[in-house]
Formats: C-alpha cells, structure tokens, sequence
C-alpha cells in the first residue's frame, strides 16, 4: 500500500475494515478534491476544479473519456456518419453524380470509428497534464474515516497491479456512470444477444437483427444498421417509438422508418423466456396487441435504457442516500453526505453527455464556494442522430396540455425549404409549441437532416425567454435549413411566408 500526496504528515486510519485495525501511516497534503469516475462528467468537473485552483485527482478504472467516448456518443456518431456516407453514395446518381459501384469495407469503418475515439482519448490525456491533474488508473473504494480535517478517504487498486494507493481529499464527486441494462431473465450472451457495448465491437455486420427497444439508442442503431444493408426489426413495448419526443415526431419517424424497410412492432411485450438460439439464428417471441407473435434474426440488441453503477465502490460508508437505484442529490449535486457529490448517470435524470458536464461543472462551483445557478432541465437540448435527425428543447404539445397549458402550435415542412430541396433531404418538419395565452415559448421540436445542428437557436431562445413571435423576426440566411424554425414560428401566428 502507498500513501498518495505531497506534504508527510502522522494521522490515524482505519485501513482494512473487516479488521477494523488502527495503524499509523505517513500520509502527505491531502487533496481539495477526488473525482470518482473519469467520463464526461468526471474528466469536466476535474477540469474546472484545476481551473479554480483546486489540487485535483482523478480515479477511472478504464479509460478516460467513459462510455460517452469509447462505448456510446463518439463511436456510434462515428459508424452513424459511415452509414450516412455509404447511403448518400448508393444515391448519388440523384444528383447527377455517377459513381460506379458502391461498397463498403465494415473492417475500416470500425478502424475508422476507433482511430477518432483514440484521437479523442488522447486529447483528453493532455488535458489532464495541462491542468496539473493527477489521474489514477485503479478501481476506487470508499473507506471509512473519522478524520475530521479531511473526510474522505480513497482505496486504490492500480490496474498495473503495483499495489494500492490511498487518497484523501476534502470533498469526492461520484460520477461513477451506468451500463446497459436488460430485461428480467433475458441473458446477455455477448455474441447472439448483445447490447451497445457488443455492437460497438462487432467484425463482422448480421444480415438480420431483432432489437428491442424503440428509444434513442434502439432507433440510431437500427437507422445505421439499416443504412448498411442489415435487415432490421424493432420490438418496442410503448405504443409509439421514440415515446419520450413529441407525438408527432414519433410518428414522423415511425412513417420515415418504414419507408427504409425497417420493421416496426409498438406495444410489444417481449416474453423473455421465448428465445430459442441455433447456429446463425435466434428466436424470440413477443406479445403484439394480444396476439403471440414470433421473431427471428441473426442476432438481437437489447436497448432497453441504462442501470446506475452504484454498487461495489463502498457508497454504502457514505452518508449518501439511493433510491430507485440513483444517487439522490439536491440542486448542486450534494448527497444527504455533505463531503460527497454525484454527477452523471448515476443520478438519472436526463442521461446525457451534456448534461453530465454541466453537473460536474455546478458541483465543483458549489465545492469551491462560488455562486451558482441550478440547472432548468426544461432547458436541455436532446437530440437523436439517426437518419433523419431528431433534437428538442422545452415541453412536448402533450406535456404542456398535462400541465395546463392552452397550446399554441406553429409548425413548418423542409419540402418547401430550398436547401433541404438542394441538400436532398426534404423529410420532416419544425414545432413550436407556444401557450396561447401570453405566447410563452414552451417548446421546440425538429426531425429532419442537421436538426441536431439547429436546435440550439431554438435553446437561447428559450434562456432568454423570446416568444415565438420574436424568433419569427430574426432574418434566417436564405438559403438554409434554419429557414424551416423562423417559418414554423411564425406559423405559430399563422403568418409563415411560404405555408
């Protein structure tokens, strides 16, 4: 065992307990912060910690960047945009373009996708030294300590297996992440049923896969899957896909799924215990209005949401409190425990990159003693990145009916934009949802090509509290797809120019 700091001083610490064996160790300065857990939301808290001034370490049992960059957002963008490529080929003679035969080399896309994580990993590396931040790569656990002066202690296990490391610090961020979940007594084999972290490694594209789950991840994946030639069935147990956007979208994307062949099952109770694997084949069955129906595929992804990792790091010391599985945190991001924060998808909520930097950024600022703001998570942009895109800001038409809303909704097509025209992508639509009364702007949602790219005007509209009206007045370049959000706000007043 090492002791971990930078000044020798004597303190008393439990280490082992189990044994509860009191033993003096030489332990040097404590730090002002330990960051449990180096994805988004960790490797950015630790950041802004450096840059407040802080002395900073950070603990990830992997690699740093976390799900987001080696096992969600950056690889899936990665193989999404290859596919995105490969289709736009296969069409090219729409646009007077003639270009022979059209392929595609699954083995460089994947060396593709791997090469920008790793470009990625890197950069991030350099962060960590730019920042003077000392990074441990080793599992954290929490120990116990009654040490006053500094509350909490860090058992590191290194993963080049040199021995444990112990650090103590003043406060810890928990940003220990999720994984991918399954549904009871369905098993995860890793070769026929699989879920993102499997696909993402995949050598070698099924020619069918069944996957359940018509969210986010369920719809991206089969959207890429689809675009590479895979015959793809989404089994999805809401009555539409996509449940969390707005109605409309759902159905926009349900319509836009089937026209690419995509096979689509909503309201589908998948009977875990029906799955029957063979050689090159598996089976599941699955509840469809009443009636027993039977699926079969090479393979099936399980996209069925994410589970905190909460367990097996000692939070169980702390004063912390769990429930439904999520660490409980208030406004700031401080647990019932005062010395320990928790950021990312540990907490739930709104499980999203973004979202997990702007956590770690707020619970360092409120480590640090500056002022802060809690975030308004009516204020999050969300975005889908199949084909076509989906992004939102604010209440759903249907949220804002729950919430007593009088609604007011504007909404405009791409079909008469020129540049959708142009781009050769003409699908899906601009919504804005409004409150009929005072012409609050209550919520903005889009499907179609680079929406994900355009939300964000819809998102400082919103922050600065503008109504629909007032995004109606700012000139929007011509031509251009953002053409399609001044349109569907002044529709909001039935003034759109070209309706």
């Amino acid at each position: 065992m090492r002791i971990l700091s930078s000044e020798l001083r004597t303190v008393s610490l439990y280490i082992g307990l189990n044994d509860k064996k009191m033993i003096e160790v030489a332990v040097m300065k404590t730090f002002d912060l330990v960051v449990l857990g180096g994805g988004t939301g960790g490797y950015v808290a630790a950041i802004r910690a450096s840059q407040l001034g802080l002395n900073v370490v950070l603990v990830e049992k992997a690699k740093l960047g976390g799900t987001c960059l080696h096992a969600g957002c950056i690889p899936s963008k990665a193989l999404l945009r290859s596919a995105e490529v490969y289709h736009t080929l296969k069409n090219a003679a729409n646009f007077g373009v003639t270009s022979g035969e059209v392929g595609f080399d699954f083995t460089k896309v994947m060396e593709r996708k791997n090469a920008i994580v790793s470009q990625l990993h890197k950069g991030i590396q350099q962060l960590m030294k730019s920042g003077a931040i000392t990074v441990l790569e080793g599992t954290g656990t929490i120990l116990q300590s009654d040490l006053g002066e500094s509350p909490v202690r860090i058992e590191v296990m290194l993963n080049d297996g040199s021995g444990n490391e112990i650090v103590a610090a003043k406060h810890c961020i928990i940003a220990t992440g999720s994984k991918p979940k399954s549904l009871p007594g369905l098993t995860i084999d890793g070769n026929q049923v699989i879920t993102s972290d499997e696909a993402l490694q995949l050598e070698v594209l099924p020619q069918s896969i069944i996957i359940v789950g018509g969210g986010i991840i369920g719809i991206e994946w089969a959207s890429l899957l689809a675009d590479f030639g895979v015959e793809v069935t989404v089994l999805e147990y809401a009555d539409r896909i996509i449940p969390t956007e707005d109605a409309e979208i759902s159905k926009e994307m349900l319509r836009l799924m089937k026209k690419r062949r995509i096979k689509v099952a909503t309201g589908a109770k998948v009977l875990a215990e029906s799955v029957e694997k063979a050689a090159n084949q598996m089976s599941i069955s699955a509840e469809v209005k009443g009636k027993i129906v039977s699926y079969t595929a090479e393979q099936m992804l399980v996209s069925v949401g994410r589970v905190a990792c909460v367990d097996g790091f000692g939070l169980d010391r702390t004063g912390a409190k769990v429930d439904k599985g999520f660490i409980q945190v208030n406004e700031f991001y401080q647990t019932a425990d005062p010395y320990f924060y928790a950021v990312g998808d540990v907490i739930g909520g709104l499980q999203l990159a973004h979202v997990a930097s702007h956590e770690g950024i707020t619970a360092v600022e409120h480590i640090a003693g500056q002022q802060v703001h809690a975030m308004d998570q009516n204020l999050v942009p969300k975005c889908i990145y199949s084909r076509p895109e989906c992004a939102n800001v604010g209440l759903s038409e249907e949220a804002a009916i729950a919430k007593g809303h009088q609604v007011k909704v504007g909404k405009f097509f791409f079909r008469a934009i020129g540049k959708a025209l142009v781009y050769g992508d003409s699908d899906g639509f601009v919504k804005f949802v409004t409150d009929a009364n005072s012409g609050e702007l209550l919520g903005v949602h889009m499907i179609g090509a680079h929406v994900t790219e355009m939300i964000t005007e819809a998102e400082i509209a919103m922050l600065l509290k503008a109504t629909a009206w007032e995004v109606g007045q700012m000139i929007h370049p011509h031509p251009s797809m953002s053409e399609a959000v001044g349109e569907a706000a002044l529709d909001t007043y039935g003034k759109a120019i070209h309706r």
